[in-house]
């Protein structure tokens, strides 16, 4: 049976214009390009427009995003809020005048205008993963543990705030893709994610699909065996079964209870990047045997390294097809 083969591209579009992630992130003209030479060279679906992918709100809210030595990619280093209270109750962000959102959508729709074939995405985060940067994950965890209902209620606030972002991609003509790793375990337990995580993620996947018009992907990167159930709950139509988990236990409990949920299988980003061919073939070969009985999977590579060479995405390409 044939597979799909879909890479993810985000920082790794700034080797396509020999720029530094920090220098593309900050220029759309440059993002545009790095995105674009990406598509003509692998013909991946979707485009996911960005860089640091998981910035962008935290940005808009005030956090300040660092530059980063060299080809490093930009993070938020300081925490906005020293506690969990200073967070709570802070007023939205515009997505029309606050941080890089509205260039990412302008970069976006700019792609989709100059590529018709393909299905440009902007990414949007997660609750948890918004709350992690504003809050830092040593100071989140702590209030995981001290203040747990205090967090719960933030974390629904950060939902809600993202329904204006996503009006703004729909009304731009684009779609979204909805992001949320930093919720997956370790970093929560199963039990802190169903309790305190769940219901925001509920709510803003709701959202998105209500606004969007259709169900939404849901990706998280992780282990995410422990909630694969809690995930479906949310109604994406989406998900993605990563190297750090049971993949044939992901897949199989998936494709049996909710067969129509599309499910990206991932390499290991480390082979896919690495100069191993044989290792790289082998690894194509593992997805293709764990999917072989599932018609609604897809590879995936995980998020490209900057480094990878172009190469190993044309030969994953051509061996899979």
């Amino acid at each position: 049976m044939k597979i799909a083969f879909s890479p993810s591209v985000y920082e790794h579009a700034a080797r396509w214009v020999d720029r530094s992630p920090w220098e593309v992130s900050r220029d759309p003209d440059l993002l545009f390009e790095g995105h674009r030479r990406a598509f003509l060279a692998y013909g991946h679906s979707p485009i996911l427009v960005g860089i640091d992918i998981y910035n962008l709100e935290a940005e808009a809210y005030g956090a300040q995003v660092r530059r980063p030595d060299g080809q490093g990619i930009p993070a938020i280093a300081v925490p906005l809020y020293a506690t969990v209270d200073e967070a709570m109750g802070r007023p939205a962000y515009d997505p029309a005048t606050d941080g890089r959102i509205a260039m990412v959508i302008g970069v976006a729709a700019r792609l989709a205008r100059a590529l018709p074939q393909a299905d440009v995405r902007v990414p949007v985060a997660g609750p948890f993963s918004i709350a992690v940067n504003l809050r830092g994950i040593t100071g989140l965890c702590e209030d995981l543990a001290l203040e747990s209902a205090k967090v719960a209620r933030w974390l629904l606030e950060l939902a809600e705030n993202q329904a204006a972002f996503c009006r703004a991609i729909v009304a731009a003509g684009l779609d979204v893709a909805f992001f949320e790793s930093a919720a997956a375990p370790p970093l929560m337990s199963p039990r802190q994610f169903h309790d305190l995580e769940l219901p925001a993620l509920r709510r803003v996947v709701a959202l998105a699909a209500a606004i969007a018009g259709h169900p939404v992907p849901c990706i998280m990167g992780g282990d995410t065996l422990p909630i694969v159930d809690d995930l479906l709950s949310t109604g994406t139509g989406f998900l993605v079964c990563n190297v750090e988990t049971d993949q044939a236990q992901f897949v199989r409990r998936v494709s049996h209870t909710h067969p129509q949920v599309r499910i990206r299988v991932n390499m290991d980003p480390a082979i896919v990047a690495g100069s191993d061919t044989d290792a790289i073939r082998q690894e194509v070969d593992r997805i293709l045997a764990l999917t072989a009985e599932y018609p609604n999977c897809l590879m995936g590579t995980g998020c490209l390294p900057l480094e990878t060479p172009p190469d190993n995405v044309r030969r994953i390409a051509a061996y899979v097809a």
